[in-house]
């Protein structure tokens, strides 16, 4: 186990209530191919922190690659409603370019 997945499930069992952390350890399982870790994580955080918009186009993506393609518009398109509230240009389009690459 890398010492940074280490410290990341560490922080994560401890409470952690930066999204960040929590993104931080989705990214790592996805990064490791642990999939199913991955959106778990992903999920754990949409239910904590719904307006951290970077996980909607990461969670998207994976989903995607786990042909779980509903569900990847669903993240998606809430990505996009987080972005649009937050005002995140750079980052609505980005998932509006994922949204249309799944039609």
């Amino acid at each position: 186990m890398s010492k940074r997945l280490a410290y990341l499930e560490k922080a994560t069992a401890a409470g952690a209530t930066d999204p960040f952390v929590w993104y931080g350890l989705a990214q790592e399982y996805r990064t490791l191919g642990r999939d199913d870790d991955s959106l778990a994580t992903f999920t754990k955080l949409r239910e904590a922190s719904p307006d951290y918009v970077a996980m909607y186009l990461m969670c998207g993506q994976l989903l995607e690659k786990m042909g779980r393609i509903a569900d990847a518009r669903d993240w998606l398109g809430a990505g996009i409603a987080a972005a649009r509230a937050k005002r995140d240009s750079h980052a609505l389009g980005e998932l509006e370019a994922a949204l249309s690459a799944l039609d």
